[in-house]
């Protein structure tokens, strides 16, 4: 199936209908479950970015509702892909890790070596953490540290880290309810005790088909790079589920989306003059291995300075990325301060207005 206006397709174009996809033009989503459970997944190693990045796709929410959500199980974090924590449905966590754990263990085994982490060791901290936790309990990273320790399960040096997360990522342990801006650890069958199960290459073709209806347009190698799956492995997915979309070329490469989305290009693209404040490490920039559809190359180390990994929130204006910004807390008092790639001129007055709703609606968030 192609989609007609081809020939309308640039770079801004391409942004606004990724935002349409991500539910950050039009109507969003009812609850933070509902976000998430669309988005597949959602980078989530900040945890007020996360909350932010869901409150952006979920109209009038507050902080309040998305930790809700977690504390509930309605939406657990964890390490499903590249090692990075991600929020997703509960659901999906186990068939996700039988993808992508053994993969992502074996990448880590040089590391593992250099911290004495042995396949015993593994087995004697599971056994030890689900001895702390099961039965409906659950501790704090700090109390599952000592556990360890006693155990004779040295934690210093990132070792206790990368216990936790091979026992994350074996599907042992899983991240349970907020305690202020950490999560307790409970034991994944505990607290998650419905989940799908698929088996490789219907899984892969899953995952593929609900990443590219919620970040498309998006090419192959975008959703390899996400979800650390091999690119082989993703191209036969999608010669499985490419009549359940549309591809679109651009500059000579082939991105997919959904048809609905597609079909934005007849009856007009959204977002032309929206102003949005989102967090760093949002899926609208990270969810791809090539940015500069939305960031301008020239810009990326405004956004990552110094490529330290860690990513700046973003103000992306008719779906590109045109500033940064920044929080600056004063008693009760937050300010919200653009920081626009065009430090002459800045934001144009109407852009200047939008922004200043959002930073009201950051702040209404917030609860501030």
């Amino acid at each position: 199936m192609g989609a007609t206006g081809r020939a309308r397709l640039s770079r801004p174009i391409l942004g606004r209908l990724r935002l349409a996809s991500q539910g950050l033009a039009g109507s969003g989503f009812r609850s933070a479950a509902a976000a998430v459970r669309w988005m597949t997944a959602m980078q989530a190693q900040d945890l007020g970015a996360a909350l932010w990045a869901v409150g952006q796709r979920v109209p009038g929410s507050r902080t309040g509702d998305v930790r809700g959500a977690i504390n509930r199980g309605e939406v657990v974090r964890s390490w499903p892909m590249r090692g990075t924590l991600h929020l997703l449905a509960p659901e999906d966590l186990k068939w996700m890790l039988a993808i992508t754990a053994d993969r992502l263990i074996r990448g880590l085994a040089g590391r593992h070596r250099e911290l004495g982490i042995s396949a015993a060791d593994v087995g004697a901290a599971g056994a030890t953490a689900l001895q702390l936790v099961s039965g409906g309990a659950a501790a704090s990273r700090a109390e599952l540290f000592q556990a360890f320790e006693r155990a004779g399960q040295p934690t210093a040096g990132q070792r206790g880290i990368h216990l936790l997360g091979i026992l994350c990522q074996r599907g042992w342990l899983v991240q349970g309810p907020l305690a202020g801006n950490q999560q307790l650890v409970v034991a994944f069958d505990d607290w998650i005790t419905e989940s799908r199960a698929l088996d490789r290459a219907e899984g892969i073709a899953e995952w593929l088909l609900r990443y590219l209806r919620s970040h498309g347009p998006a090419t192959e190698r975008d959703f390899a790079w996400w979800s650390g799956i091999p690119l082989t492995e993703v191209r036969a997915a999608l010669a499985a589920v490419k009549d359940q979309l549309v591809e679109v070329t651009f500059e000579g490469t082939s991105y997919w989306l959904s048809p609905e989305t597609a079909a934005l290009l007849d009856g007009g693209v959204p977002a032309a003059r929206s102003v949005l404040a989102l967090p760093g490490f949002d899926e609208f920039l990270l969810g791809y291995t090539d940015r500069s559809l939305v960031l301008p190359p020239e810009h990326a180390n405004r956004i990552v300075p110094g490529g330290n990994g860690v990513f700046r929130r973003t103000i992306v204006a008719g779906g590109q990325v045109v500033g940064t910004w920044e929080v600056s807390r004063t008693g009760g008092t937050v300010a919200v301060v653009p920081e626009p790639f065009d430090g002459v001129n800045g934001l144009r007055p109407a852009a200047q207005r939008s922004f200043e709703l959002q930073a009201a609606k950051y702040r209404r968030f917030l609860g501030t």
